[in-house]
């Protein structure tokens, strides 16, 4: 690592030579208020509750949410872009209502608080014989949060985490406890599964796991074109396989996931958060020149070596972020996913020179689920990103028409201009979700402004 950051700054030394000034970047600022403020990770969703509540017993959250006032909201760890959360009125932390309840060795399902977060399963689990079948890339959500949402890992034949939902139980706007599953409820179940907060406050979930097992990650930079020529190939061969382009670059990370028998073992991790800043820091200088960039950049990427680790599933899936940005994702039909990536990337790279975050390309089975944005094709999800104290709107206006031309469906905990009108018309279940939230909650209370405009 050391030489690898040794090597970094003798190309930037020799590249600042030139008298040619760095692309100026503008940072957001922060609204003050009266009230302690709530920002979500990135700090892009800010509001001012007059209520927060943590509740330490189901019981409790029934009594809080019967004597809540104006909309009532639940928050996770905060990990979602879009304006899921934000509330003036009362925000109800699920954080206390966490762990392992109870487990099923049998069937291989265990039931799981909902403010449990995903980080907290692995151990647990696998002291029980068991394991999640698959994990995104981000540890941090909690799992009510990482369900209402959709969130996924990466795989050609592994759904969303929602779709390992085998029952839940939600507290409603009433105050009462409503169990539900495929037998009991089943269209409580279908809406719930991916509930995005609407039909009341999940206590906790029943999932479907497996056995632990070992996975083998491989990580390697490579050519993009590389990586585009076999990576439909590739999301078919291996368990999981992801990769991200780093612009203006010309070079890609594949990360592949197979099923391993293999002793734990671990070659040097190149740090991700420490790569980020030194990508900022070769923006800075070198936006103004592509082709000084590209070569920069290319012989830092060269520099790294490929990465080995064998580990248990949950030690293997994740990695920690710490470098903060916000995100748009959209789910795209699998067989038009890349050739969207080709027009992204041509765009970005023609009219965004001060973007450095890579752009992230995963691959997701589809389900059943009514708001799922996997319901019933199979996909590719690209991801954009872009530092959180810049301006995301200009860079995600330009691709969002994009990757809406494709019939994109945008992941729920990321941002998006979306309308009701434009969900509708992407779940063909919309109309039977929005009944069903009225049934359970017809005045509305866990509706803020934004749910509220896209359901009224």
């Amino acid at each position: 690592m050391a030489n690898r950051r040794e090597f970094l700054q003798t190309l930037i030394a020799a590249a600042a030579a030139s008298s040619l000034p760095a692309l100026a970047v503008s940072a957001t600022g922060s609204n003050a208020s009266r009230r302690l403020p709530w920002k979500n990770w990135s700090g892009c969703q800010l509001s001012h509750p007059t209520d927060r509540l943590a509740p330490a017993t189901v019981a409790e959250l029934q009594e809080q949410v019967r004597n809540a006032r104006g909309t009532i909201r639940a928050v996770g760890s905060g990990h979602s872009f879009s304006p899921l959360v934000p509330t003036d009125d009362t925000l109800i932390s699920l954080n206390r209502l966490s762990g392992v309840i109870s487990h099923d060795d049998v069937r291989q399902q265990a039931t799981i608080g909902a403010g449990t977060r995903l980080g907290q399963l692995g151990e647990p689990l696998e002291a029980r014989n068991q394991a999640l079948i698959n994990m995104p890339d981000i540890d941090q959500q909690t799992l009510a949060g990482s369900l209402a949402t959709a969130t996924h890992g990466t795989g050609a034949g592994l759904q969303c985490l929602s779709a390992s939902i085998a029952a839940l139980t939600l507290v409603t706007a009433a105050g009462e406890q409503v169990e539900c599953s495929q037998e009991h409820n089943p269209e409580l179940f279908q809406a719930a599964r991916v509930g995005l907060g609407a039909l009341g406050i999940v206590t906790n979930v029943t999932l479907q796991n497996t056995r632990p097992y070992r996975l083998k990650r491989v990580s390697e930079w490579l050519p993009i074109e590389d990586i585009l020529a076999t990576a439909q190939d590739n999301a078919d061969r291996y368990r999981n396989f992801e990769f991200f382009y780093l612009p203006f670059s010309g070079m890609g990370l594949q990360d592949t996931h197979e099923l391993s028998a293999e002793p734990l073992s671990s070659t040097d991790q190149f740090d991700q958060n420490d790569g980020a800043r030194d990508l900022q820091q070769v923006r800075d200088l070198l936006s103004w020149s592509p082709t000084l960039r590209r070569m920069v950049l290319k012989g830092i990427l060269n520099s790294i070596e490929r990465e080995t680790k064998v580990a248990a599933s949950w030690q293997n899936y994740t990695s920690a972020r710490n470098v903060r940005f916000n995100e748009m994702e959209y789910h795209l039909p699998r067989e038009d996913g890349l050739q969207a990536l080709k027009e992204v990337r041509e765009r970005l790279e023609n009219h965004f020179p001060e973007v450095f975050f890579p752009l992230e390309v995963r691959f997701v089975k589809g389900d059943d689920i009514w708001l799922s944005p996997f319901y019933r094709r199979d996909t590719i999800s690209i991801a954009v990103h872009r530092y959180f104290e810049e301006d995301y709107r200009p860079l995600f206006n330009a691709v969002e028409p994009i990757l809406r031309q494709y019939g994109g469906r945008p992941h729920w905990g990321k941002l998006n201009t979306l309308t009701g009108p434009d969900f509708a018309a992407l779940y063909p279940h919309w109309e039977d979700f929005k009944t069903v939230r009225r049934q359970l909650d017809p005045t509305g209370r866990f509706l803020n402004s934004y749910l509220r405009e896209l359901f009224a």
